[in-house]
């Protein structure tokens, strides 16, 4: 017998809570008993204790219940709490202890990424992604990692024109329109992970994989630089399945899944 059931008016409320947080809009409290296959007595009186709480609205020409303000308010406090970085920062020392190479952690945050994690191995070269620190997504590692997991649609919005490409090293042939950007994504995709090479700071590169959040969603990159011939060809393998397991170790951590 799971621990849930030993509390189901807990469950089902939480059952309710997270069926209004996936869905597109409010729903009829008999929709919402048939979605999750409860008695509509025992909906509505979860739904009137929410609504009492705050964490519920009703709209009553509609006749449809949504999220409140509550609800609302738990979203920024997740957020104020910053569990991203609190859960990443002893899986990143982990996985620097392992290798002995720098690592980082970045969420997307307009076209740039955001460094929220940054730990320095032993000796590494000094690095320009310090946390708070924000650079180009589409030439970073963590950023194309990100962006690769995004949706075509969202990416190209993201990217209309060659304007928003912003280069660091003025290069002709680097990724300064959309079309080098989608062939670089794709590679990120078909590789499964991402690599970047001299692009934010000539002499190092990257590689990187998104971390996923309950939904897919790919919320953070998680990187490690180096200098290339500090790395063994033979050792990107090994580089990039330890890149890969802590990903998918903080994916689990926020209750996610690992993007494949």
């Amino acid at each position: 017998m799971s621990e849930s059931s030993h509390v189901p008016a807990a469950d089902n409320t939480l059952r309710i809570l997270r069926l209004l947080a996936t869905s597109r809009g409010p729903l009829p409290a008999s929709m919402i008993a048939t979605r999750l296959e409860l008695p509509r007595s025992s909906v509505y009186h979860l739904l009137s204790v929410l609504e009492r709480n705050g964490f519920v609205m009703h709209l009553p020409e509609e006749k449809r219940y949504g999220l409140g303000i509550a609800a609302v308010e738990l979203s920024s406090a997740y957020a104020r709490q910053e569990p991203l970085s609190r859960l990443g920062r002893p899986v990143l020392a982990g996985l620097v202890d392992r290798l002995g190479l720098s690592a980082h952690l970045a969420v997307l945050h307009g076209r740039d990424v955001l460094y929220i994690v940054e730990e320095r191995a032993r000796n590494a070269p000094s690095l320009v992604t310090d946390v708070d620190v924000r650079l180009p997504s589409h030439l970073t590692a963590s950023g194309r990692a990100i962006l690769a997991a995004l949706p075509r649609a969202q990416v190209r919005a993201l990217f209309p024109t060659a304007a928003a490409f912003v280069q660091r090293h003025n290069e002709s042939d680097g990724v300064n329109r959309y079309s080098r950007l989608r062939a670089v994504l794709d590679g990120v995709t078909t590789r499964g992970y991402a690599v970047e090479e001299g692009e934010v700071t000539s002499g190092l590169s990257s590689v990187a994989v998104a971390v996923a959040d309950h939904r897919d969603w790919p919320v953070a990159g998680l990187a490690v630089t180096f200098r290339p011939e500090d790395l063994p060809l033979a050792g990107l393998p090994a580089v990039v399945d330890a890149v890969r397991g802590t990903a998918a170790e903080l994916s689990r951590r926020i209750y996610g899944r690992a993007v494949r």
